[in-house]
Parts: C-alpha cells; structure tokens; sequence
C-alpha cells in the first residue's frame, strides 16, 4: 500500500487520544516518577545532606536565578535581532514577572503575557517592553523565537558528552535548521499554526486581514543566522545547568560521571521538558527523561534526589524572580506617573 493511501485511510488529524496528548505525556511522566520514587523510597529517605551540601543547594538557587535574568537579556537581543528597540530592563522585568505563569495549567500562559504586553506597548507606558505596539504577527514570532532558540543551543552541547552511539552528531542537526534557508520557512509555518490557535483562545487582540498579513514581508527576511540571539540563549542554558551542577554536587554525585556527561544529560532532559507537551514547566517530563538518560551510568536514588532537588531549586528561583520583578515593576510605574 502507497504512502498516500495510508494518509487518507488513517489521517493523523483524525488519530486523537481520549484528553489529548498533553494528558498522557503528563501521566506518563508523572507515573514514571512516582512509580521510582516508590521503588527507592527508602533509599532517598537515607540520603542526608550536610552543612556543604546545603550551601550547594543555595548557590543552586543563586545560578538559577542568574540564569532567569540572563534568559530575560536574552529575549532582550531576540527583540534587537528582529529589529525592535528593546527596553532592557522592562523585559527583563517582563520576563520574570510572566514567567511563574508556566506551572498554570495549559503551560501557555506566560506566553500570552508576553503577547499582550507587545501588543499594547507604548512609548507612555515606563514597563513596556518595546516603545511600540506590535502586529499580531511579529508578537508571535518575538514570542515563538526566544524558546526555539534555546532548545537549539541546549542540542548544541550534547556532543560534549561524547559520541554517545550518533546522538552527539545527532543534536546537532537542529543548527542546520536555523540556516536561513531553512529556518524562515519553518518559523513562518510555527507561526501561522501557532496564530491560529492563540486567535481562537483570545490571546491575540485580534487576527490580521489576509491581504494585510500577506503583504507584510516575512518576519526574518534579510537577517542571516540568527548568532547573537543564539549565543545569548547558549549563556543561559550554560547558567541553567550550573544551577543543575551545584545540586550534583549536593550529593557528591559528580565522581559517577563526567561533567561532558552530566550537560548532555542535562541538555537532553531540559530540552525535552521545554518543548514535550507534557504538564506545566516541564514538571515530570525533565525527570523522567534524565532518569531514563542516566539511571545506566548513576545509581537511581542519588540520581532522583538531584532531580528532586533541582526541581525545588528551580521553583524557588522562579518564585524570587517573580516577587523581585512585581517589585520592581510597581516602582517602575510609580516612579514614572508621580
């Protein structure tokens, strides 16, 4: 039978799962972490952690949060690199403040703060990101961009945990993609899918004219490979995983692997909770993969309580920098309409 006839007998838009797929993604995940957390309970539960230890897990905090505002910059030059003015410390700020929204249920909504917020931007309004308002359209792209971006540079240093049976070579296919050959086509393609649904849910103000969509040129049409937004995405990613090393550390796990293993076992994992659509933030699905990456190289219940414990690293930087960036934003406004 041709391929063909397969597509029209069996379509995949007709192939649907009872709750869609992020609800099974998110059983799954969560499933397989429960069902070792039942399997090694004991052990965790024998797993002490020292003075040292602790001052680990607070330097994690610390790497965490600098990552956070590291990743706030580097949306800041996504901006610049798509020809916006960036207000560096309104994004920043925006960044922060919106990022707590990822653990809602949906995992979209500190997407749609963002949205909003370049939509409605002003030249009057001190906490706008750009002076500007924006399209629907380069909203959408601005905001697709920034995690694209780092899911490529995360790829990008697998290979420095090796071969890795091809997976080293493997990741780093993504670069190609970015080659603007390539990469427009498949930007613009995101973006209409991604369009589309975020109209339906009321997240943009309103869909485009047709005629007026498509006579707008395409969004990175002259612009040439995308380095300085990806270089910037690479520094936070790098930042992240310091705050993964520190816990790694907290358990005095770091004799079990090389550190080229341990990032590409991290970079693995992250990526796939960024971009696997599982429950909010990744939770469960970062787990699970760097259980199943690296349970044959590391003892599993040391191997958990890392996981554990950056999770818990993580939500604290998230919810810091959230209080932090509210802060920051209200004296922002007041200073500016006193």
């Amino acid at each position: 039978m041709r391929l063909q006839d397969l597509r029209q007998r069996w379509p995949l838009g007709a192939i649907q799962l009872p709750g869609g797929l992020r609800r099974w993604v998110t059983l799954a995940s969560v499933g397989f972490l429960l069902a070792a957390l039942l399997a090694h309970g004991r052990q965790l539960l024998e797993l002490q952690l020292d003075g040292q230890g602790w001052c680990w897990l607070l330097l994690g905090v610390g790497m965490s949060l600098l990552s956070l505002v590291v990743n706030g910059l580097a949306w800041g030059v996504v901006l610049q690199w798509l020809g916006h003015r960036p207000r560096w410390a309104a994004v920043v700020l925006l960044f922060l403040d919106s990022n707590l929204r990822k653990y809602l249920p949906g995992g979209i909504w500190h997407l749609a703060q963002r949205l909003r917020a370049l939509q409605t931007a002003s030249d009057q309004e001190p906490s706008a990101p750009v002076p500007h308002p924006c399209s629907g359209r380069q909203a959408a792209v601005a905001v697709l961009l920034e995690p694209l971006l780092a899911a490529v540079a995360a790829l990008a240093l697998v290979p420095l945990g090796g071969w890795q049976g091809g997976l080293g070579l493997l990741a780093l296919l993504p670069l190609g993609g970015l080659l603007p050959r390539w990469f427009g086509p498949l930007l613009e393609r995101l973006e209409r899918r991604r369009l589309q649904e975020w109209t339906e849910q009321g997240l943009l103000q309103a869909a485009e004219p047709a005629a007026e969509a498509a006579a707008q040129a395409p969004p990175l049409q002259g612009r040439g490979f995308p380095w300085p937004p990806l270089l910037a995405e690479l520094g936070f990613v790098l930042l992240r995983f310091g705050g993964f090393a520190c816990c790694v550390q907290a358990f005095d796990l770091s004799f079990s692997l090389g550190w080229g293993g341990w990032l590409a076992g991290f970079a693995i994992a992250w990526t796939a909770g960024l971009v696997v659509p599982g429950a909010p933030g990744g939770l469960g699905v970062f787990e699970a993969v760097l259980l199943l990456r690296l349970t044959a190289v590391v003892p599993e219940a040391p191997l958990l309580a890392v996981a554990i414990s950056y999770r818990l690293v993580t939500a604290a930087a998230d919810l810091l920098a959230a209080a932090m960036a509210r802060r920051d934003l209200a004296a922002l406004r007041n200073r500016f309409y006193c």
